[in-house]
């Protein structure tokens, strides 16, 4: 155990993480669309089908990308060495329980069930609390209080996802939290990248940009608040996410695909607020759920292969250049986008093929970022630092 545990994989937190993000970003919307037609059984999912996609998407996916990515964020901006070996080893394998749990466990004793779903979550969490909480006097951002009031609550959003009676509230509330959490990274992460790039400044204003996070906050409350107001909430951080955008010089972003990518997921979180609040103040008949795979694949679907690809190679000491592998990765993410939110609102009665086009994007877009990333992560550093 202790030569496993010195592995280069389990140097940092985003090695062991992002493998399994690429593996289940390959296979879980693969099984989903295999379940809907019936090729795969859900009898012995712990929840119903609909609640084991939207957990495993939200939990599986992408608390493997975020976990990975904030173990590693977080040793960097305390200046910590951050936690490694044995630490990651149990949160990787508490993750892999938490699959077989959902997968199999619709039988398991109830407490051995919330004992396996909760196990990984709620390590994690405590891992990265106790860097930014015992560190917090060297702290280089002082907006990390967004993570230390998110964190926790994720723990609460997945239990409500779990229970059937909250489970739309708790998928709501998940969006929110991972809206949060890309509100913040976005900010960061596209200032240093157009001042890397391009040599420009954007525009970063702290009261606007203070107030956008704020907002985002306050929609982790949108299913209890009264429709309206939620829907006006909404409306108001669109605008503000819409006015600051038109002065982070988009039209030079785009030019760059590695960058563009990112401003085109950027776009895609003020879109799925304005499918929230037409809910409320001008109601449709959307096709397959719009809102919530808006955010899914438009926001996560895009920004997250460009991050790992970025990080994979920059952290392991290699030169963070987009090749036309990497190029042809983000092509199919932005594919699979178009046919899971915008085919099926053109021609809805074609919806199981444009479900299955994106199914095959996520399908092939990670099962090569796997093939590709998988090695780098394995290997040490080629630069020969530790970690």
């Amino acid at each position: 155990m202790k030569d496993i545990a010195r592995h280069p994989l389990f140097l940092v937190g985003f090695r062991p993480f992002f493998i399994l993000a690429c593996l289940a970003g390959l296979a879980l919307p693969t099984a989903w669309l295999a379940m809907l037609n019936g090729y795969l059984g859900s009898g012995l999912l712990a929840r119903p089908a609909l609640q084991w996609h939207a957990h495993e998407m939200f939990f599986g996916f992408g608390w493997a990308v975020l976990g990975g990515f904030l173990l590693t964020a977080t040793k960097n901006w305390v200046g910590v060495r951050g936690w490694h070996g044995g630490a990651l080893l149990m949160a990787a394998a508490l993750w892999l329980v938490e699959r077989i749990g959902m997968a199999c466990g619709g039988a398991w004793p109830p407490a051995l069930f919330l004992l396996s779903n909760t196990a990984f979550l709620a390590g994690i969490v405590a891992m990265l609390l106790w860097t930014l909480l015992r560190h917090r006097g060297q702290d280089s951002y002082r907006d990390n209080y967004f993570f230390l009031l998110i964190l926790p609550a994720f723990l609460a959003a997945k239990l409500l996802l779990l229970d059937p009676m909250h489970f739309r509230d708790g998928a709501a509330m998940a969006t929110a939290l991972f809206r949060v959490a890309f509100l913040v990274m976005l900010e960061r992460t596209l200032t240093q990248f157009m001042k890397g790039v391009f040599q420009v400044a954007i525009l970063r204003q702290p009261m606007l940009d203070g107030a956008i996070k704020l907002l985002g906050l306050a929609l982790v409350a949108a299913p209890w608040l009264p429709p309206p107001l939620a829907a006006a909430l909404a409306l108001l951080l669109a605008a503000l996410l819409a006015g600051r955008l038109a002065f982070w010089q988009p039209r030079l972003a785009l030019t760059r695909l590695d960058i563009g990518i990112m401003y085109l997921g950027y776009a895609a979180l003020v879109l799925q607020l304005l499918v929230d609040a037409s809910a409320t103040f001008a109601p449709r008949a959307w096709t397959g759920a719009p809102s919530v795979h808006v955010f899914g694949l438009g926001v996560m679907g895009l920004i997250i292969p460009a991050m790992l690809v970025r990080i994979a190679k920059g952290h392991t000491g290699r030169k963070v250049a987009f090749d036309g592998g990497d190029r042809a990765v983000l092509w199919l993410m932005i594919a699979a986008f178009l046919l899971r939110v915008l085919a099926p609102q053109l021609d809805a009665g074609h919806y199981m093929l444009w479900l299955a086009g994106a199914a095959g994007g996520w399908l092939l877009g990670f099962g090569i970022l796997a093939l590709r990333l998988t090695p780098l992560l394995l290997a040490p550093r080629v630069d020969g630092k530790e970690h």
